[in-house]
């Protein structure tokens, strides 16, 4: 049997930390989800979470420490370096497609507007 994902979402939105909650469960009730609500938060504390996440999604337009700033941050720290970040934001410009694939993002996606659809998406990703 597969152990259980353990995923990171850091995301200023509470709604959407709530939508993603209930999507992930449908995907794999299994899977845990730590939560942070600024890319600050989650680079002070992400080294020190234990099990190590299996993926971070990650939004990109925050206020502080932008989406892109904490992916380029987190790629230059070795012993997190190797956690896949999955950008997943409202919009993703061409040049913001560019630069996170630069940056070695895992992988990205638009918020869909349906559960379903976020649900298929997340299963998708966490049980490559």
């Amino acid at each position: 049997m597969l152990r259980p994902k353990n995923v990171i979402l850091i995301d200023d939105d509470l709604d959407d930390h709530e939508i993603f909650d209930i999507a992930l469960k449908d995907a794999d009730p299994s899977a845990t989800c730590t939560y942070f609500v600024s890319a600050k938060e989650a680079l002070d504390k992400i080294e020190l979470l234990k099990p190590a996440p299996d993926y971070i999604f990650l939004d990109l337009n925050m206020p502080g420490v932008s989406g892109i700033q904490f992916l380029e941050i987190i790629k230059k720290k070795n012993a997190i370096a190797g956690i896949p970040v999955v950008v997943y934001s409202t919009s993703i410009l061409p040049l913001h497609r560019q630069q996170i694939t630069t940056l070695g993002a895992f992988d990205y996606f638009t918020k869909p507007s349906s559960h379903g659809e976020l649900t298929r998406i997340l299963k998708k990703i966490i049980h490559q």
